[in-house]
């Protein structure tokens, strides 16, 4: 068999069977297809592809419909991913640049996706692991009370109220303050958490006995920040898009539904793709390592400020998805999202 052609008609049979949700026969095909064979040869074309386990009968008919290994085959073979209009970018951009901090951000963006794709969408917060250090304020609140302020290059924005042991609302104490903050981010700013907080450890010893018990007492507030738990935060949008689709589904939303409850392992999804760079990953049913998650695919890629990547957003949905429109969202979703992280 021409293995150009089979990949048509694969290509076909996708196609059909994402847009109606129906098997798709060979008589079908030709009707909408410009396969330039004769039906036989389609019907031959099909029977090869269910013997190598890229198409299925879902029942005892006519109609065949594409396997976990069917989608994979096709999303490997797309030679490109169709970019989105430049109508839509603009319309993408422009919700986006609306946002007034990152928890806006996060919001806009997963229900953008969702509105977009017509999945679930899944948005990961940029973890603090990945992230560095932009700027530290010291803000002064009266009495020996100080807010630490610590501004990540991801928009992550982390306060802590800490007692310093001296009262620096006077002259004095506003120019100590001012020496500490241009000592705390000289020794921080530009560097990763786990750099800046190796610093601000060794710091106390390199300042005048005056400012170390200071710079402690901040430094312990810090790294506080550093290891905050809710640094590994998904947000999610659309679940309700998975009633939409649920025939598609072999079993019960039920799995589904609460493998989505687990954000751990969204999290772990997430993390890979972002590892991956800025390529789109695309994980189709049995791929998934998670019972719950194998009857869906999951399209997602990394983010972050410029060239690092900090968390990873997508879309989760039934393995009947459209595949290049879907990736081309996802793709698009995070390159304008990196650039105001960026800014």
């Amino acid at each position: 068999m021409n293995e150009d052609r089979r990949l048509r008609v694969l290509r076909a049979i996708v196609q059909d069977y994402v847009q109606t949700s129906e098997p798709v026969g060979s008589k079908a095909l030709l009707e909408r297809h410009q396969l330039g064979v004769s039906a036989a040869t389609v019907r031959n074309d099909m029977a090869a592809l269910e013997d190598e386990g890229l198409i299925a009968a879902p029942h005892t008919s006519a109609g065949r419909v594409p396997t976990d290994a069917g989608y994979r085959l096709f999303v490997d073979r797309l030679s490109a991913v169709k970019p989105m209009s430049s109508a839509e970018q603009r319309a993408i951009a422009h919700f986006l640049e609306g946002a007034v901090d990152l928890d806006d951000v996060v919001d806009r963006t997963v229900r953008l996706l969702s509105t977009l794709t017509h999945q679930v969408a899944v948005v990961q917060y940029p973890s603090l692991a990945r992230s560095c250090v932009r700027h530290i304020e010291l803000v002064p609140l009266g009495g020996e009370r100080v807010l630490v302020v610590l501004i990540t290059t991801t928009g992550r924005v982390e306060q802590r109220v800490v007692d310093v042991g001296r009262d620096l609302s006077s002259t004095v104490g506003e120019d100590t303050l001012a020496t500490l903050r241009t000592e705390l981010n000289r020794a921080t700013a530009g560097r990763t958490l786990a750099e800046a907080s190796a610093e601000l450890a060794a710091a106390p010893e390199q300042l005048e006995p005056g400012l170390r018990d200071l710079v402690r007492a901040v430094g312990t507030a810090l790294q506080d920040s550093f290891v905050e738990e809710r640094e590994e935060r998904v947000v999610l949008a659309g679940t309700a898009n998975l009633a939409r689709v649920g025939p598609d589904f072999t079993t019960s939303l039920g799995p589904v539904l609460e493998a989505l409850e687990e954000h751990v392992v969204l999290l772990k999804l997430l993390g890979t793709a972002a590892e991956q760079g800025e390529q789109v990953a695309v994980r189709i049913g049995h791929e998934n390592p998670y019972a719950g998650l194998q009857t869906t695919s999951m399209v997602a890629t990394g983010y972050g400020a410029g060239s690092d990547l900090v968390a990873g957003l997508g879309v989760l949905g039934p393995t009947r998805m459209d595949y290049p429109t879907t990736m081309a969202a996802v793709r698009t979703v995070a390159t304008y999202v990196s650039r105001i992280l960026a800014q």
